[in-house]
């Protein structure tokens, strides 16, 4: 391995690159907040990744989450490194400098562990870059190959997060999978791997696959590929089996959940950025999972069960943030968060103790049949903004097919409602070609945004203020372990149909804003892949796949190239309906929730028949344990 500079001398390196590079900011490190080296030396480094940009990477909770875990596991340095643009990527390839971390400047190579953050599955050419980019093999095989002649140790490279649910399509580049949720595993892992003695010790060197099976009978939730044999079904997908014999690998692998959201304290010193940000606020998870089980959700069915945390530790949470950050808004974070028990009395709470101080208060997106007046007032108390509701269809027919418990008339009250509390903008959040779906009930898509700008016209009698209303459309991508696993995508060129007919029918007055059909198609793809999608994602980075989540570098066809390449059918993955009978790429990977539920709700989907949400009566799906019931405030 070659001799890499850390430290002050890699820093000074960098330096020189930087004024050539777009937002040199992002690459310097130095935040306040950041970790500092634990306290009695450094006994294992981990590089925290995330596969793009600083900008997405440090808006991402998932990994503050994980940054504040490790570096609360004595003797781990807990460090970050973010995916270079193409710009600072192409400048140290050619002064031959490796990625390093923010922290210390580590060259990878010299880290322990490198944990990757798989938030989403276009990631995917972001990860390699960030391999590569960081000196290291990105093939999981060659990297043990060079390391048996010698070479190394190169670091572990782990991986997580809600695209890993599908672990497949990356498997040829990771050594291990922590699946699910991460507060508990990852640390148990670190420790474990700390306590194996300095650069991972002699096991790591000398029997790797001793050491990764060590780690998988030991953490719960881990899933290492190379311990599984892969065999072709009928149809030529290439399928986990089992475990190769004598490994002592579980199987399925059962992915990890945190029974109790109270033992796991928001991070109180969370790092502040240098450079622009997507969010730039505090942000505090008020709960995990949802209890309304969509049919197109793939985080509404990972996060199963639905758990809240306290309002005491909220509002502890938002304290020791602000007093650390300066912050002035505080954003609460839940996939629904309009089933937060006592929401609005959480909302008068923080709006009492931050609101005299300026500090605003935000929400994602609020169910339609949110009851909005009391939320309104504190939400808008010092910041007034606009309000997110999400239809996710046009109709009421469509919405009873993905299992959507609203209806149009809740939605047209809550928008009443918002104008009435002196919103001027309304953001209204619709999907396109979701199972059954019709020219209607796409065009229905318009007359309902339009039936929001008529509401506010009759009810609004300030009209000198104007108003906005928005219709944002995502394409529908069917996601594993969820009831459309089985369902076809429509094709690209379909889309671009639907969207034309969206854009015919909506009046002047709204925004309408919507996905990028390849986009979408290529997302499809790697999220249903099996393991040979692997080998084509490596041929496209090498063509020039790069930061694939942004429309300007987005290459559809170095991705058809690839998979023409390999030999694959991309069609194969995504615009095809899979049979009830046919075994899936990722069903070795088990969530709680039962293959029999979700193919009894996919089945109810097709009738249009919709299940009740998990507060008002059990659907069996497997999972139990679901929290129901308001707090005492």
């Amino acid at each position: 391995m070659p001799d890499y500079p850390s430290g002050a001398a890699y820093a000074k390196r960098l330096a020189a690159l930087l004024p050539f590079t777009q937002g040199p900011g992002q690459y310097a490190g130095g935040e306040p907040g950041s970790a500092a080296p634990p306290e009695g030396g450094v006994r294992l480094r981990v590089a925290l990744a995330y596969p793009d940009l600083y900008a997405v990477g440090m808006s991402h909770l998932g990994l503050r989450v994980l940054y504040d875990a490790a570096r609360r596991t004595p003797g781990v340095a807990a460090e970050r490194v973010f995916a270079p643009a193409p710009d600072l990527e192409a400048a140290l390839a050619a002064d031959g400098l490796p990625l390093a971390t923010l922290e210390s400047h580590t060259p990878l190579p010299l880290c322990d562990v490198v944990a990757v953050s798989l938030s989403y599955e276009l990631c995917a050419s972001g990860f390699l870059s960030l391999l590569v980019s960081g000196g290291l093999p990105p093939l999981r095989e060659d990297r043990r190959r060079r390391q048996q002649a010698g070479e190394g140790p190169w670091p572990l490279v782990v991986a997580g997060g809600q695209a890993a649910s599908n672990p497949e399509p990356f498997a040829d580049f990771v050594d291990a999978f922590f699946l699910g949720e991460g507060e508990e595993s990852f640390p148990e892992a670190l420790a474990l791997l700390r306590d194996g003695g300095g650069r991972l010790g002699p096991a790591w060197r000398d029997r790797p696959d001793e050491t990764l099976a060590g780690l998988a009978r030991k953490v719960a939730g881990t899933y290492v590929p190379s311990a599984y044999a892969v065999a072709p079904d009928s149809d030529g997908a290439l399928l986990a089996e089992a475990p190769v014999p004598g490994s002592g690998m579980p199987f399925p692998v059962r992915r990890r959940v945190v029974a109790d959201l109270e033992a796991h304290a928001p991070p109180a010193r969370p790092v502040v950025p240098v450079a622009e940000t997507v969010h730039d606020r505090v942000t505090i998870e008020i709960m995990r999972g949802c209890p309304n089980g969509c049919r197109f959700c793939l985080a509404g069915y990972l996060a199963r069960p639905a758990r809240h945390r306290r309002p005491e530790s909220i509002c502890a949470a938002a304290q020791a943030s602000l007093a650390s950050t300066g912050y002035d808004e505080i954003g609460l974070l839940a996939l629904s968060a309009s089933d937060y028990p006592g929401l609005e009395a959480l909302l008068a709470r923080l709006d009492a103790a931050h609101g005299p101080a300026g500090v605003s208060l935000s929400l994602p997106s609020l169910r339609a049949d949110t009851r909005l007046p009391g939320l309104a007032r504190r939400l808008r108390s010092v910041r007034p903004s606009g309000l997110t509701i999400a239809p996710e269809a046009g109709t009421d027919r469509l919405r009873r097919v993905i299992n959507k418990h609203i209806t149009d008339r809740q939605a047209l009250e809550a928008a009443g409602q918002a104008f009435a509390s002196g919103y001027g903008t309304v953001k209204l959040y619709f999907m396109v070609g979701l199972p059954t779906e019709t020219d209607e009930d796409v065009t229905a898509i318009a007359e309902l945004a339009h039936r929001v700008f008529l509401l506010w016209r009759r009810t609004t009698s300030d009209k000198t203020r104007g108003v906005r209303v928005s219709a944002s459309v995502s394409l529908f991508v069917p996601k594993p372990h969820t009831p459309f696993q089985w369902a076809a995508m429509e094709s690209p060129g379909e889309f671009r149909r639907r969207i034309g007919l969206l854009k015919t029918a909506c009046r002047k007055q709204i925004t309408l804003n919507w996905h990028d059909p390849d986009t979408s198609y290529w997302e499809a793809v790697l999220a249903r892949g099996d393991r040979r999608v692997g080998g084509a994602v490596y041929r496209a980075w090498q063509s020039g796949a790069r930061m694939d989540g942004w429309g300007e570098h987005f290459k559809p066809d170095v991705w058809r190239q690839a998979f023409q390449d390999a030999g694959l059918d991309p069609d194969f993955y995504a615009l095809r309906e899979r049979g009830p009978d046919e075994r899936l790429p990722w069903e070795h990977i088990e969530t709680g929730v039962s293959r029999a539920f979700l193919r009894r709700e996919y089945e109810k989907s097709a009738r249009g028949e919709p299940t009740p949400d998990c507060r008002t009566a059990c659907a069996g799906c497997g999972v139990g344990g679901c929290q129901g019931g308001p707090y005492d405030d």
